[in-house]
């Protein structure tokens, strides 16, 4: 369960989450860094893509600032119907992934947690505000502030020009 860290959010950093491990994690402890937040869902087709991808990405930019925060969700076609546990280790294993894996959440409706509410507020899809499938994306920039938004399709490795630009690499 996402919780807020203030009732009038001005950053990701006022937000505090839970990790896949149940603890609580303050956003703000990533202050400084250029963030890149996906959904993620292990049994989606965009899935093998997706985490390879943004596997790259993180080794060839996590030593200049950029971390990567995936929030497995349900909540499109139950394609994560798996337990905290069993994602990470899915995730871990077959992946290989180190980036921070958090707790499942919703990412829509009534139940959305407050930190994709804000996410979603900062850059509108073409549906309105909603995120439309698992692999959604958020480029967030080294002040907490979202810089950009991209649809599930995006191939992460076409994020690089931008996250460069936030790292501030020519």
């Amino acid at each position: 369960m996402t919780t807020e860290a203030s009732k009038d959010p001005k950053s990701v950093y006022d937000f505090a989450v839970k990790d896949a491990k149940g603890d609580v994690v303050d956003l703000s402890t990533y202050k400084g860094k250029v963030l890149l937040i996906v959904n993620v869902a292990s049994k989606c087709g965009l899935t093998n893509s997706n985490y390879t991808e943004l596997n790259e990405l993180y080794a060839k930019y996590k030593n200049q600032g950029l971390e990567i925060l995936a929030f497995p969700c349900n909540q499109f076609a139950e394609q994560e119907p798996e337990s905290s546990d069993k994602i990470v280790d899915f995730v871990c294993t077959r992946f290989k992934s180190e980036f921070p894996i958090f707790d499942k959440i919703e990412v829509n409706g009534e139940n959305s947690s407050p930190l994709y509410k804000f996410l979603k507020a900062g850059k509108w899809g073409f549906f309105g505000d909603n995120i439309q499938w698992n692999f959604s994306k958020f480029l967030v920039d080294r002040n907490g502030q979202v810089e950009g938004r991209y649809y599930p399709t995006t191939s992460p490795l076409s994020l690089e020009r931008d996250i460069r630009q936030l790292l501030g690499i020519a």
